[in-house]
């Protein structure tokens, strides 16, 4: 058999534009049942043009029939961007013990492997949960030079929600949801879009519909911390002048330096807030049980582990807590 066990393929600089495929061909083009007559032909060719993942399985196995309906679906949803062969190890087993033979570990099903450019460029064991299988199939494309259908949309998205264009971001994130009703980045991209245009109403529906395998990633819960921000700095920001008054008469008034640094960032002076927080840590860490640095953790999470204003302030609190 022409391929390396083992070896990764080039990268995009290397990848066929056929990779990313303009339309989806039909179910059966994307996903069929292989045989050891067929394998060559619709595993190791096909993979010079497009990804073939190959889903080794047996009918006596229980994390099989869990994991087979859930690569059929992501493989769909890529729009034939990738495709599904499914091999029964019981009626190939002179192809399961070549393939052995050649370092392909198939001692347990299920095990499941990516085949790009007529060589395996990733493979992995066991049944996983949708968002990692998908995660996984995601990763094979990059490496074929393409992305999810909806990946796409989601950078483009997030590069204007960064350039202000707040509108457009929320109408490009939406169209990604349509694509892809399970992104992460997606669904957070589209609540700090809303955010961003003032329709918190909105963006609090849009959290009430994040389906909840996903409610719990960094994603969605930045957003979330960031609409908790908004609702509490609505008020603050408008007493802004006052707790800045209250201050400069008493500069341990850590109350007011809280509330201060909450309507500071609720009008966009993430430095500033950060630094009021950290100015109560400083004075007296254990405030009000923690409540300076667990806000700052919270700004963290609405901002971004990526953003300037986080990594800036996270070394300052590193700073003050390990001094």
């Amino acid at each position: 058999m022409d391929f390396l066990i083992g070896k990764k393929p080039a990268g995009r600089a290397g990848a066929a534009p056929t990779a990313a495929a303009p339309a989806a061909p039909p179910a059966d083009a994307v996903i069929r049942d292989g045989d050891q007559a067929s394998f060559m032909r619709d595993v190791v060719e096909a993979s010079r043009e497009t990804p073939v993942v190959v889903d080794f399985w047996a009918t006596w196995c229980g994390p099989c029939k869990q994991l087979t309906p859930t690569l059929e679906k992501v493989v769909r949803s890529a729009g034939g961007r990738v495709r599904l062969v499914k091999i029964d190890i019981d009626k190939n087993r002179a192809l399961v013990q070549q393939l052995s033979q050649l370092g392909l570990p198939l001692q347990s099903v299920p095990t499941v492997a990516a085949f790009w450019q007529g060589q395996i460029a990733d493979l992995f064991q066991g049944a996983l949960p949708e968002s990692e299988v998908r995660r996984w199939v995601e990763n094979l494309l990059k490496v074929a030079g393409g992305s999810m259908p909806g990946a796409d949309l989601t950078v483009e998205a997030k590069a204007a929600l960064e350039e202000g264009a707040a509108e457009e971001a929320a109408e490009l994130y939406t169209a990604a949801l349509q694509q892809e009703p399970e992104s992460p980045e997606a669904w957070g991209g589209l609540v700090r879009a809303l955010l961003a245009l003032g329709r918190e109403a909105e963006a609090k529906a849009a959290l009430a519909r994040v389906p909840k395998k996903i409610a719990d990633h960094a994603e969605v819960a930045g957003a979330r911390s960031a609409l908790a921000l908004a609702e509490e700095g609505r008020a603050a920001r408008a007493k802004l002048a006052t707790f800045e008054q209250q201050l400069a008469a008493d500069p341990s008034n850590h109350q007011a330096r809280y509330d201060l640094a909450t309507a500071l960032n609720a009008s966009g002076r993430r430095e500033e807030a950060a630094g009021a927080l950290l100015e109560i840590i400083r004075r007296d860490r254990a405030w009000n049980d923690d409540a300076a640095r667990l806000q700052l953790l919270k700004f963290f999470e609405a901002w971004g582990f990526e953003d300037a204003a986080t990594m800036a302030a996270r070394r300052k609190l590193s700073a003050l807590l390990f001094r």
